[in-house]
């Protein structure tokens, strides 16, 4: 009995560390992705994608909802601490839960369902419920904020959509025209680049 109850200890900690280890390279990883971010032309210039939430989907993939809830909270407290915050951690924590509304759903159906429908399920729930949330977050909390950390009317975030989309005249259409797209825009390509890679890479989370 204690023979066994040794095994099982040690094997318990074996994959917490392992665990642990995979957490931490993929948060690092995460975060160097957050540091290249490319503009687009439909949105405003603080919109621009970055494809750090793929190592935080390929975590919920291979080792549960939870650990890429700590991958994402990991990248997100690196950047803080790397490039500071202009919104007094409001834009962090808009960041986190948006990135975890993709993640964790797409990462809990395809742990009950372990096949590629079940992926492809779980990506299409994530992008809808990242899209959904980040319109009502940007809309009543992150917008307000920039707009008071740079101690200007939101009607001046409004006019910067404007200037490159002429269809944006007031906060809603901000929301539906910049807002909405970009996020389902980064879904999408995170989604695109996960499904492109996680099959080839799944068998490093599985090594003994």
């Amino acid at each position: 009995m204690s023979t066994n109850s040794n095994v099982v200890s040690r094997t318990g900690s074996k994959i917490g560390i392992r665990t642990i280890a995979q957490i931490g390279m993929l948060s690092a990883i995460a975060t160097l992705l957050m540091l290249f971010e490319i503009p687009l032309p439909f949105a405003p210039s603080f919109y621009e994608i970055d494809f750090s939430e793929v190592p935080v989907l390929i975590g919920c993939f291979a080792m549960g909802p939870l650990s890429g809830v700590l991958i994402e909270l990991v990248k997100i407290v690196m950047n803080f601490v790397i490039n500071g915050t202009m919104t007094a951690g409001v834009g962090e924590l808009a960041n986190f839960l948006i990135g975890c509304a993709l993640c964790v759903p797409a990462g809990m159906v395809y742990r009950y369902k372990k096949t590629k429908k079940g992926a492809i399920s779980g990506l299409v729930l994530g992008t809808i419920c990242m899209t959904t949330l980040a319109c009502v977050l940007n809309a009543f909390l992150l917008l307000p904020a920039y707009a008071k950390a740079f101690h200007m009317p939101i009607q001046a975030l409004v006019e910067m959509g404007t200037a490159v989309n002429g269809n944006i005249t007031n906060l809603l259409t901000f929301v539906v025209f910049a807002v909405a797209p970009f996020n389902l825009l980064k879904a999408v390509l995170t989604a695109l680049v996960v499904a492109l890679l996680y099959k080839k890479i799944s068998p490093i989370f599985r090594m003994n």
